[in-house]
């Protein structure tokens, strides 16, 4: 039996040293930064421990968030540069893909620690941008929602909030399943019955990749047009608001700008 050597993260320890932090204060202000954030963490000095000495390599989205909150540097300066900590970039083709990871940096397989770190949280307000392909009008056009994004386990499902869409108003619904950072599921939207699409429903399925922050997630959706032809475009969510108060919903039910 291979004996797996452990890397140290010796980036994120100069980077803590260089902020004239104890390993126990830094995981203090870990978890200042997830309150400020409104994702409240449980950062402590034993996760801290395990990260500068490599047992764990892949920080969930929450720790993403607040260790770039507090460093001040992207999570790829702090010495995390696993493949999962790819950034997602337009493909040039109406896609999207996912950076190659550093030469010599294998896929993470088996690194994150599930039973330290709690599974990446998504619920929150979303901003959903799509664009489509109107035949009829012989031109491309941007569909925008918000949408509030309800988490249970990997399961993300969401509903677009009243009146927060595009004139005419047209409710948008997706029921997502997430694999580590691979998003798929199925897309629904109900146009407006006085709008161009006189309330024809539309539905698809769509698959999109989560940046490491873990506010956006980029991809291509896929459906059926009215001949029956398929079409395919891209789609983007980025994360407006974690919280989903009462007066959080109320601030968003209304178009995007």
């Amino acid at each position: 039996m291979t004996a797996t050597v452990l890397v140290p993260n010796d980036t994120l320890r100069a980077v803590r040293l260089s902020m004239r932090m104890s390993q126990e204060e830094f995981a203090r202000a870990l978890r200042r930064a997830g309150d400020d954030l409104g994702e409240p963490n449980d950062a402590s000095k034993r996760l801290v421990q395990r990260w500068e000495g490599g047992q764990s390599k892949s920080p969930r989205a929450a720790y993403v968030r607040a260790l770039e909150h507090v460093t001040r540097r992207r999570i790829e300066d702090l010495g995390f540069t696993l493949s999962v900590m790819a950034r997602v970039h337009d493909d040039g083709a109406g896609g999207h893909d996912m950076d190659p990871a550093p030469e010599g940096v294998a896929a993470a397989s088996g690194d994150l620690d599930t039973a330290t770190e709690p599974a990446g949280q998504y619920g929150g307000v979303w901003l959903s941008r799509y664009e489509y392909y109107s035949s009829g009008r012989d031109s491309t056009y941007e569909g925008k929602h918000y949408v509030v994004i309800v988490q249970t386990g990997n399961r993300l499902t969401a509903r677009s909030l009243p009146g927060a869409s595009g004139n005419p108003d047209s409710p948008l619904s997706l029921d997502l399943t997430l694999d580590q950072f691979v998003v798929t599921g199925a897309w629904t939207e109900q146009t407006a019955p006085d709008g161009y699409y006189q309330g024809a429903r539309y539905h698809g399925a769509i698959q999109m990749l989560v940046e490491p922050t873990g506010r956006r997630m980029a991809g291509k959706w896929i459906g059926f047009g009215k001949d029956f032809d398929v079409n395919t475009g891209p789609w983007e969510l980025r994360l407006m608001d974690p919280s989903t108060s009462k007066a959080t919903l109320e601030r968003y039910s209304h178009p995007p700008e």
